[in-house]
């Protein structure tokens, strides 16, 4: 299987070259990666037709043996586990060792959302009348992925969706299509036809899926503003969606923490892949009687970290992933600066071939500074003074998000009354970042609707159904 070329798309199991092509840019150093499938409006129709032809047939599918074949796909991704890497360190950025766990998170997730099930429940059972719960497949499912894990968030999709009886078309980022493109292709010869679509293209794409009559639910993780479009477009025919949307997630740090031996670990809760993470920690709350500590800790373990191209040895942060990206953190800096905000580690981005921009970590700027209200996604960190519980979980729950956040103290009883305190989908305490294809992750407020992962991210692929099966005599009206 060449990786290198051939980038085509997957319509009811065949190779579709698009209409047009478009270019896929290397972000270490502005190089076009590759030419990918443009899809036309008809070329869309097509895969959409081709998910509806194949949803009958997947669906009867017995439940053992649609989980066995998602199994088989984690063993497909095993089999060419080095080659996936490479292809996402080229068109992602992200170093190669990030790469590598990205294949190795996938195969975990698909071998393990294979063996979930979806049981019939039995509500009523006597001898007149028994009513069962069921949870039927919902029929084709549109699955957007977007370019910062776009191997983990199409698989995070693909795997429940087809164990739950749906077939799919899978749209990934305009930035970051090629390992679906070559996914399709690698599956073309084990799944039905019809069953998983890959299409790729530009900006017009996403609003032609979304809106396409022949869809039944949307899976999208982005940004907030993409999902409320995403629900106005899937309004006309109540289609159903999960959205995974923004973040803007606070980190508390208490005054007992050991400074030393947590800073690695608080540091890459913030800056892991370069910080193009929803779940990333991108304020930090540092309690008064440590600040300064902390913040000088912090900034000096910031320097120790390479940062270059993903394929170079002990590159430990890549750039950021596409032009548009690495100019709004241009400028969010740049605003940052002339507002007078200190920095402890970069603030400046050097010009230079490639989308990298240097750490930031800035000093105690105001709580209404856009570096600390927007959600940069990029490697941007504010450090904020505190002094109280109340008043940190007060500022840690303004603003319109509510993904994640993380608490650190040696003291776990306080920990966690402040855990239990922050308006936050997933809370960590003394740690990070762990997910699980057994954990469901949800966000409150704007980050989000509906559920990924764990039995409950299973059952947004399905609708309840009852049966209710009378044993008695007929009764005359």
């Amino acid at each position: 299987m060449d990786f290198q070329h051939g980038f085509t798309m997957t319509i009811g199991g065949l190779p579709v070259a698009g209409e047009s092509s478009f270019p896929v840019i290397n972000p270490a150093t502005t190089d076009c990666l590759a030419q990918a499938p443009e899809a036309s409006r008809a070329q869309l129709d097509a895969a959409v037709a081709a998910a509806r032809r194949a949803f009958d047939g997947w669906q009867a599918v017995p439940l053992a043996r649609r989980q066995a074949l998602v199994h088989c796909i984690a063993g497909r991704l095993e089999a060419h586990h080095h080659a996936f890497a490479r292809l996402l360190t080229s068109e992602q950025g992200k170093p190669l060792a990030d790469a590598h766990a990205e294949v190795a998170r996938c195969i975990r997730w698909l071998k393990e959302t294979a063996c979930m099930g979806l049981p019939d429940e039995v509500l009523l059972d006597t001898p007149e009348k028994k009513v069962v719960k069921r949870h039927v497949p919902l029929g084709v499912v549109a699955a957007i992925a977007p370019w910062n894990f776009p191997m983990t968030l199409a698989v995070w999709k693909i795997a429940p969706a087809l164990v739950a009886g749906n077939t799919m078309v899978l749209k990934p980022s305009p930035f970051t299509p090629l390992t679906s493109l070559k996914l399709g292709e690698l599956l073309r010869d084990l799944l039905p036809p019809g069953v998983l679509n890959v299409v790729s293209g530009t900006d017009r794409l996403g609003p032609w899926l979304t809106e396409h009559a022949g869809i039944d639910k949307i899976a999208f993780t982005g940004s907030t503003p993409t999902g409320r479009a995403i629900m106005r477009s899937a309004s006309d025919t109540l289609k159903r969606v999960t959205l995974e949307l923004g973040g803007n997630d606070p980190a508390i740090v208490f005054d007992d923490v050991d400074i030393d031996a947590w800073v690695p670990r608080i540091f890459w809760g913030a800056f892991a892949n370069n910080a193009q993470f929803c779940l990333a920690s991108k304020r930090m709350y540092v309690h008064a009687s440590i600040y300064e500590r902390f913040a000088q800790a912090l900034a000096a373990y910031a320097r120790t970290v390479k940062i270059g191209d993903g394929m170079e040895p002990g590159t430990r942060i890549g750039p950021l992933q596409n032009a548009r990206q690495h100019e709004r953190i241009r400028s969010l800096l740049a605003q940052a600066r002339a507002d007078g905000v200190r920095f402890l580690a970069g603030g400046d981005v050097p010009p230079g071939r490639g989308y990298f921009v240097p750490v930031a970590i800035a000093d105690d700027p105001p709580d209404d500074a856009p570096i600390v209200t927007e959600e940069a996604f990029g490697p941007v960190l504010p450090l904020l003074r505190f002094s109280s519980e109340d008043e940190v979980v007060r500022r840690a729950n303004q603003g319109p998000y509510g993904l994640g956040a993380s608490v650190w103290s040696a003291d776990l009883e306080r920990a966690e009354r402040v855990a239990r305190r922050l308006q936050a989908g997933t809370v960590w305490v003394n740690t990070i970042h762990e997910l699980s294809p057994q954990y469901p992750l949800a966000g409150h407020k704007q980050s989000g609707l509906g559920r990924e992962n764990g039995l409950e991210g299973l059952l947004e692929y399905t609708n309840t159904q009852i049966h209710t099966i009378n044993r008695g005599a007929v009764a005359l009206p």
